[in-house]
């Protein structure tokens, strides 16, 4: 088959359009329907606990853990699989593996239940690691599909594409499970794994047909197979080197920790210690929290990057620390819904900016010379991968120990106050 032309706008569309595809899982599954489904579940039961591999574990724990562990398969594969890909050229195979272990495993979450646990949290864990595998090597196109000089553009589109579709699905889901009575709530949102699945998989052949397959007569052997470990050892022995790079990224490793969990738990939170009054102002509720966390957060990344004009990466970084460390106090004290969704406003101002801005004060951080900045942007992938884990882990045990949500908040408050402090210790005449 003869490929589109690289920058073209149709191939550009082709690989953008994949967002569209994917997002879906990223909204409805990880932040909003599954939550409160997941919550609602435990609500029938009349428990907060349950029993899992002959272990009595907190329900706020329980996805902590599955979580923790996808991430921990996610951080260990992707460099074996990236590197593997580079040297076959089938990336465009590996991604539609992930893309069908993820949208496969969604619709089987159809079949959740306390009842048969081990088979419910295999679909999810599963659904997770399709999700954040089949990105791996989603990403990697974009050095393919377009020229340097469209890569930002490129990016930007298929990140607005992946809002609108996710967002679309998402008031459609709503609709289903708020326009039936509240006893056949549960059996809509169970039809909304299905119809993530189902969009995942079918509007993602759109991008697989003109992605181009670099497939080569290469045999793999074992060096290859252990190449991308090797490659990050080598990154890592050059940050060593790199004081300012050093100290940057052992600050980032801390305070990520806090930020990531505090997206991938942030409607479990909501739907457990808000007050809402009934299952149908829980569910509206928590949608339009998040929606609301989204739309600011494109404001936040604006503001953020005015502020950063000014007053330069790191005292920034070190000011969207410390309004972390408020915003978590106040979470704290989360009751009523109004309190939610301020928590939720400012939780969307700030995670718009710290996110894009420690990304691009790494890369102003690696040495200029450096002609392999893939690598070093895979190992910065890995450490944020593996603090998801140490951060997911840590807040479902505190949680699962004390039996209180509010006081694994407490160790997110000091995650981001040893970043802040370790973020002082980065030089800033360099950024």
């Amino acid at each position: 088959m003869k490929y589109l032309a690289k920058g073209s706008p149709k191939l550009v569309h082709a690989w953008a359009f994949y967002d569209w595809a994917n997002s879906v899982y990223s909204l409805v599954i990880a932040s909003t329907i599954f939550p409160i489904f997941y919550g609602a579940l435990f609500r029938q039961k009349g428990t907060d606990e349950i029993m899992f591999a002959g272990l009595t574990i907190q329900s706020d724990a329980l996805i902590p853990y599955v979580t923790a562990f996808g991430f921990l398969i996610i951080a260990l594969i992707s460099p074996v699989l990236s590197g593997i890909a580079d040297y076959l050229g089938n990336k465009k195979s590996f991604m539609k593996f992930f893309c069908y272990l993820g949208s496969l495993s969604c619709m089987s979450l159809y079949f959740f239940s306390l009842e048969n646990l081990w088979f419910s949290l295999l679909s999810y864990l599963f659904a997770l690691i399709g999700f954040w595998g089949s990105l791996v090597f989603y990403n990697s196109y974009l050095p393919d599909i377009a020229p340097k000089e469209q890569q930002d553009r490129v990016s930007a589109q298929g990140y607005s594409l992946g809002y609108i579709g996710s967002v679309i699905l998402l008031l459609i889901c709503l609709a289903m499970v708020l326009l039936v009575p509240e006893d056949q709530a549960l059996q809509m949102m169970r039809f909304s794994f299905l119809l993530v699945g189902v969009w995942w998989m079918g509007f993602s052949q759109y991008s697989y047909t003109y992605l181009p397959d670099f497939k080569n007569n290469n045999t793999l052997h074992r060096d290859i197979v252990f190449n991308g470990f090797r490659e990050l050892q080598k990154v890592g022995q050059l940050i060593q080197q790199i004081q300012p790079l050093k100290r940057y990224l052992t600050a980032f490793f801390v305070y990520s920790m806090a930020v990531q969990t505090i997206m991938l738990i942030a409607a479990y939170f909501g739907e457990k210690e808000v007050q809402w009054g009934s299952d149908s102002k829980r569910t509206m509720g928590l949608i339009i929290s998040i929606l609301l966390i989204q739309l600011v957060a494109i404001f936040g990344a604006w503001i953020t990057s005015k502020w950063v004009e000014k007053f330069g990466n790191i005292k920034v970084l070190v000011g969207l620390n410390f309004l972390w460390i408020l915003i978590c106090a106040y979470a704290y004290f989360v009751i009523t819904p109004n309190d939610f969704y301020v928590a939720a406003f400012c939780v969307g101002l700030v995670m718009g900016g710290i996110q894009s801005l420690s990304r691009s004060t790494y890369s102003k951080l690696i040495p200029s010379e450096s002609k392999d900045t893939t690598s070093f942007f895979s190992f910065y992938d890995v450490a944020e991968k593996i603090g998801i884990v140490i951060g997911m882990f840590t807040y479902g045990f505190v949680a699962d120990i004390t039996g209180r949500i509010q006081n694994a908040i407490l160790v997110l408050i000091l995650f981001f106050a040893i970043g802040l402090l370790l973020l002082l210790r980065v030089p800033k005449n360099k950024i």
